[in-house]
């Protein structure tokens, strides 16, 4: 099989799309506890490593073929302050090519923001482009969306970067897009009860929330100022700092009154399995975070089955 070395794995959701297409995970870093409480309950355990990225040791790494990452996006996220490698969490895709320059793997795949392609006025993506072209490798970079590619009712759009090393003489394709037949309405069952830790009922966001949802059949994202609808009952983008700030959380008004997008239904948006889940450990706030800072699925998998075509 085909070895997988993952870096900033999160949740696991790179990883996941890329088992589903059949390749073998063989290690994985990620920092965060609690996102490792996560990936070890679903994606696995062994391979694990729960370490700063900068205090691994490139020789603790077994041989791989492919090497993922997610890597920290708020740095470029138009969402944030978009101090890019002024930011101590944009100087990390350094340790990509750390670890790319040690073992020089046949293909690298990185997920980041769309903004990434703008940010600095794109001198940021081209630091990026050309630190993967000195090392040998041929760039292919696409901006895709979750609803064109993955089948996914969510307005998000990521760029993903696959590096093919020239040594390998072999060309990668992007996945081609495709019809959305998924709907919002297949992901949220207005007419089930959730858990009442849900519902915003008998709070002061019902009432704030209430006079601005005019629509009941839409989706809704609460900012700091406005309360704001998406067309055609898509998702709006599920963003990392859902856990930071409660009412950042998409909203939905079902027949039992107003209340956030439930874990389970956000997991779906995202496209992960049903018997994906959080354990009790991780609170819920760490569990809205983590769905925000992974990514889509089916995306990931479509990508991976056109990698795993490349390397024959």
């Amino acid at each position: 099989m085909i070895k997988v070395c993952s870096l900033f794995a999160g949740i696991g959701g790179i990883c996941l799309g890329f088992k589903q297409a059949g390749f073998d995970i063989v290690w994985a870093n990620e920092y965060d506890a609690a996102a490792c409480k996560t990936y070890r309950r679903n994606i696995g355990d062994s391979y694990l490593v729960e370490s700063d990225i900068r205090k691994v040791k490139v020789a603790s790494i077994p041989d791989f073929d492919v090497l993922t990452a997610g890597f920290p996006c708020q740095p470029f996220s138009v969402a944030g302050k978009q101090k890019g490698f002024n930011d101590k969490r944009g100087n990390l895709f350094f340790e990509i090519t750390r670890i790319v320059d040690a073992k020089r793997p046949k293909v690298i795949f990185l997920e980041n923001v769309a903004n990434l392609m703008e940010h600095d006025e794109g001198r940021t993506f081209l630091v990026i482009f050309n630190s993967l072209a000195q090392f040998g490798y041929t760039v292919y970079y696409k901006v895709m969306a979750a609803n064109e590619y993955g089948n996914l009712p969510q307005i998000r759009k990521r760029i993903y970067i696959t590096a093919v090393h020239d040594n390998l003489c072999v060309g990668y394709k992007h996945p081609e897009p495709f019809e959305l037949t998924l709907k919002s309405t297949d992901i949220i069952h207005r007419t089930e009860r959730q858990n009442d830790i849900y519902y915003y009922n008998g709070t002061k966001l019902f009432s704030y929330f209430e006079g601005r949802m005019k629509d009941r059949l839409a989706i809704y994202r609460p900012t700091d100022t406005e309360v704001r609808w998406t067309k055609n009952q898509m998702c709006p983008t599920l963003t990392a700092n859902m856990g930071t700030y409660l009412d950042r959380v998409p909203v939905v008004w079902d027949d039992f009154g107003i209340r956030k997008l439930t874990l389970r239904e956000c997991l779906d948006f995202q496209g992960f399995p049903k018997e994906y889940y959080f354990p009790n450990t991780v609170s819920m706030d760490d569990a809205y975070k983590q769905i925000g800072n992974s990514v889509c699925v089916p995306v990931i998998r479509r990508i991976a089955e056109q990698i795993r075509l490349a390397l024959g």
